[in-house]
């Protein structure tokens, strides 16, 4: 299949104002090869930004817009659409505010309203703070959550992106008792069944899915654990009877090392850590999400509001640069797909 790309629209949230977001997004909209691959704008606060650039000790033009059609997209000069008028003043480095909560939910609120309306490709989202967003009663647990909810999707699906790995996972946010007993033949299945969908849809042609193993040695035939047995061979045996070309489950002390040589075209990692580890043991800062499923792509970094440094030039924009060039290049292969 030939891909057709275009430079793809894509809205940066500013994340939690009190956080490093506001630096690591004027770190983003200031690379060069941002813009060479993509259209970036803000959603937030240029009262926010401004006092990060003057931490970070660059000057670039702040431009107030309403609508993404207005942007200029030009290197050096920040378009931004604000959402409200906040008492800005008030928002304190490196602590947990109400006020910081509301801002950080209403800039992913904006970001929805504009990926649903069709007039953004793609979001890429700076870190947000649970517990400030729970002070302004937001129910769900993180960005993830809130998009497939908002979206109306019917489901939300993660990956990780890490040089030549694509991981994805069965269950994110619970305990790992919890996450082993959730990760049954049905939800395994089901996984497999959206990474072949999804993959597909940016020009991936019959991706290989590897499943992890979850006991040592992929449970050495029952001696381990019959979770190997009771479930993952099944789902895996049932997705290839569905013409999805799926391997496993290949024990979880080798197949990251395998796949990293691009072996497989992705790797579904049974719980949390599990992929989490493999992924930021090989490259911490080029680790990053992106979540498929929903009407729009949308990226994240893969760390958090990191307040204990927030308001010290001390945050490393690498990765929400990362995770913004992986995301335009994911949308690009997507829009092109289309046509």
């Amino acid at each position: 299949m030939t891909i057709q790309t275009k430079k793809p629209i894509i809205a940066l949230t500013l994340g939690d104002p009190a956080g490093i977001g506001p630096e690591i997004v004027i770190d983003t909209m200031l690379n060069e090869e941002i813009h060479h691959i993509c259209q970036p704008f803000v959603i937030g606060s240029v009262a926010i930004l401004k006092r990060a650039a003057e931490i970070r000790g660059v000057s670039p033009q702040f431009r107030k817009i309403n609508d993404p059609e207005e942007a200029l997209y030009q290197l050096g000069t920040i378009d931004v659409l604000e959402t409200g008028d906040y008492d800005t003043d008030s928002i304190k480095w490196g602590e947990v505010q109400a006020l910081a909560g509301q801002m950080s939910y209403d800039w992913v609120m904006k970001s929805i309203e504009l990926g649903l309306a069709k007039k953004i490709d793609a979001v890429s989202t700076a870190p947000i703070h649970k517990r400030a967003i729970k002070l302004v009663g937001v129910k769900e647990p993180g960005h993830t959550e809130i998009y497939q909810n908002e979206t109306h999707s019917d489901y939300g699906l993660t990956m990780f992106n890490c040089h030549k790995l694509r991981v994805f996972f069965v269950s994110r946010h619970m305990s790992v008792v919890d996450a082993c007993r959730y990760a049954n033949k049905q939800n395994v299945l089901d996984c497999v069944i959206q990474i072949d969908k999804e993959l597909r849809n940016i020009g991936i042609e019959n991706p290989l899915i590897a499943v992890a193993a979850l006991n040592p040695h992929g449970g050495d035939n029952g001696l381990f654990g019959r979770e190997e047995i009771d479930h993952l061979i099944p789902a895996v045996e049932e997705a290839k009877a569905m013409g999805i070309n799926a391997t496993g489950p290949v024990p979880a002390d080798s197949v990251f090392h395998i796949g990293k040589s691009g072996k497989y075209d992705a790797i579904l990692s049974l719980y949390h850590d599990q992929g989490h580890i493999a992924c930021k043991t090989l490259d911490f800062e080029k680790s990053v999400t992106i979540t498929f499923g929903l009407p729009f792509m949308r990226s994240s970094v893969d760390h958090g509001t990191a307040f204990d440094i927030a308001g010290k030039n001390l945050a490393n924009g690498i990765s929400m640069i990362e995770s913004t060039k992986v995301l335009a290049e994911y949308t690009a292969k997507y829009i092109g797909s289309k046509h």
